[in-house]
């Protein structure tokens, strides 16, 4: 953030004012473009190198796909002088895709996993002597149908806000998770409609599991 600053504020000072005090063959303000530019990349470089955490993953990326190119570069007073300069990305493209693997992986382990928690916290609560919570008058589980597909759309949202290619791959991933996380649950719970007819709450608990069918849909 601090050197993401630093060469906006300067950048604008060099194209208002420095500029026009040399003569145009002098390049001034691609030079310290570049320059700046160069620094910048090369600490990202070290920093994508280095062992990052899943977070810092995702805030580096942030920066080489959004707040660099399209916050940064497309600022009204630098836009201009930029496009002439032709900078290219703060991270070499075979390094930024090692990146977005790795960011890829983890996400889809975290919701994988996150899915996973909520069934059986779901599974838990059917063998638990309380009726089903009711939505709208109706028996819902929130945790289950609600939590599930939030999981996904903010999964999926994150990756978006990173690059539309990012996106539209962990959607693609996620989609094969959610099949599997629905098996497991039609099994789960015909084991549960098999073994416990004499449950106080059976019959909310059905209907509850079947109003939850309309909002995976």
């Amino acid at each position: 953030l601090h050197m993401g600053k630093t060469m906006k504020e300067d950048l604008t000072v060099v194209a208002k004012y420095i500029n026009k005090l040399y003569p145009p063959e002098f390049n001034v303000f691609s030079i310290y473009a570049e320059l700046y530019h160069n620094y910048f990349a090369s600490q990202a470089k070290k920093n994508a190198e280095s062992h990052l955490e899943d977070k810092d993953i995702y805030l580096l990326l942030s920066w080489v796909h959004n707040f660099y190119p399209k916050e940064m570069r497309k600022d009204h007073a630098l836009a201009m002088e930029l496009d002439k300069v032709k900078l290219g990305s703060l991270l070499p493209s075979s390094l930024s895709k090692e990146l977005e693997n790795k960011y890829l992986d983890s996400e889809e382990v975290t919701v994988k996993n996150s899915l996973s928690r909520c069934l059986d916290k779901e599974i838990q609560r059917w063998k638990e002597d309380k009726e089903p919570e009711k939505l709208n008058g109706h028996f819902q589980s929130e945790l289950l149908g609600i939590f599930v597909i939030q999981s996904i759309y903010s999964s999926q949202k994150r990756a978006e806000d990173i690059s539309k290619d990012v996106g539209e791959e962990l959607s693609c991933r996620l989609l094969k998770e959610l099949p599997a996380f629905l098996r497991s649950y039609r099994d789960a719970f015909e084991d549960f409609k098999e073994k416990s007819k004499k449950h106080r709450y059976y019959k909310p608990i059905l209907i509850a599991n079947i109003n939850n069918c309309w909002n995976f849909r």
